[in-house]
């Protein structure tokens, strides 16, 4: 099969989240069989919930489509590196690939900080592709993030 990166749609849901005064973060859930599963942007604030984050609720979306909460097989693509909670939550739900574009040295738990697929407790750990859509994801979180300062 060849490869088809769904990033590009996990940009769309980090501008639409932004849209939504959500801090811009898309996540795609895709199947074995490339078709996409589930999609959504952050929603912490819409929800008054702080586990409402783009990767959590793609990974409950595709779990309830697939009727498992096993998602083996199937690829996440986000546009920022999943915070250690998200990290937790695509390990146990066996994701096979992580695609994540931005780095997060402050709140990241892949590369960063907690790390949580460095340990031994992980019991599966996706293969993991960084960097993918880089420059646009950071550049949505810079903007968000500058405009909010300023106040604008």
């Amino acid at each position: 099969m060849e490869f088809t990166s769904h990033m590009d749609h996990a940009l769309w849901q980090a501008r639409a989240a932004a849209g939504r005064g959500e801090t811009p973060v898309g996540a795609v859930v895709v199947g074995p069989d490339g078709r996409v599963l589930a999609a959504d942007g952050n929603r912490v604030r819409e929800l008054a919930d702080p586990t409402a984050h783009a990767e959590m609720l793609a990974i409950r979306a595709a779990a309830a489509t697939l009727g498992s909460e096993r998602l083996t097989g199937c690829d996440l693509y986000v546009t920022l590196e999943p915070c250690p909670m998200c990290a937790g939550a695509i390990s146990l739900a066996r994701i096979r690939r992580l695609y994540y574009g931005a780095e997060d040295p402050k709140t990241g738990g892949v590369a960063h900080g907690a790390r949580v697929f460095g340990h031994r407790q992980c019991h599966h750990v996706p293969e993991v592709y960084d960097g993918i859509g880089a420059g646009e994801a950071g550049a949505l979180l810079r903007d968000f993030f500058a405009t909010r300062r300023n106040g604008t």
